[in-house]
């Protein structure tokens, strides 16, 4: 009766954690779908692999969302099957989360570079492309920025060389006069990549605790989930 009774604490524990797993997976997917709105608009003058970033995140909630959910049916209906798929699963995503760490760690710098290379791509398409005109303007007036590395960047842009003036959307004060000769009185002096680069630094700590406490829930979940599926192949009867 002990290691019965051991067991059926092992199969609730399994079901309780794949319930904190389908949490995480639905948090995963609220974050990947908040760094696609809030992010949209630095992603609009990114590289496709930088816009890939908050789907590849939510394509990771969902994915967890349904393997904590065929873990549930596994542990409840005890079927050695389908705990042992969900283990498995679940020590490929462990594996893939912790590759995608080191590979975010060793390709940081990268960030910066794709970062102002888009920036200045997109300078370059002032004007030209209304949608990304508009996000380009949004984005300076929500970071308080201007240009790339400082408001100095739209000199170099044909359409504001000749007259010596930047956007609209980089003027302090919203005067007729402030966005031509610019000065740092009158103009947001901050670039937008330092600007983006600090509000990226403050909300990747909220994306690693949530990260960390995903990794720590799934390693109780796989062994747990081995123990349970050692009781159901020795023939224990799990209640």
């Amino acid at each position: 009766m002990a290691v019965e009774g051991g067991m059926k604490c092992v199969k609730f524990l399994v079901f309780f954690f794949n319930f904190i797993f389908w949490v995480c997976g639905v948090a995963l997917i609220a974050i990947g779908i908040y760094a696609q709105v809030a992010l949209g608009k630095v992603l609009v003058v990114s590289s496709g692999s930088s816009a890939g970033t908050p789907v590849a995140i939510l394509v990771l909630g969902v994915i967890i969302f349904f393997i904590s959910f065929f873990g549930c049916c596994g542990a409840w209906k005890e079927s050695y099957c389908m705990v042992t798929t969900f283990a498995v699963l679940l020590s490929i995503i462990f594996l893939v989360e912790i590759a995608a760490a080191i590979a975010g760690y060793v390709f940081k710098d990268k960030v910066r570079s794709v970062l102002k290379e888009g920036l200045q791509e997109a300078m370059s398409k002032y004007e030209e492309d209304p949608a990304l005109t508009e996000e380009l303007d949004k984005l300076q007036r929500d970071f308080e920025c201007c240009g790339a590395n400082n408001y100095t960047d739209w000199a170099n842009i044909k359409q504001f060389q000749a007259n010596d003036t930047v956007p609209r959307s980089c003027c302090r004060v919203n005067t007729t006069t402030c966005n031509v000769h610019p000065t740092p009185e009158t103009v947001y002096e901050k670039g937008c990549q330092e600007s983006i680069e600090v509000w990226l630094k403050k909300n990747i700590l909220v994306v690693a605790a949530v990260a960390l406490g995903i990794a720590f829930f799934e390693i109780l979940g796989i062994i747990f989930a081995c123990c349970l599926m050692r009781g159901i192949r020795s023939g224990y009867e799990v209640m």
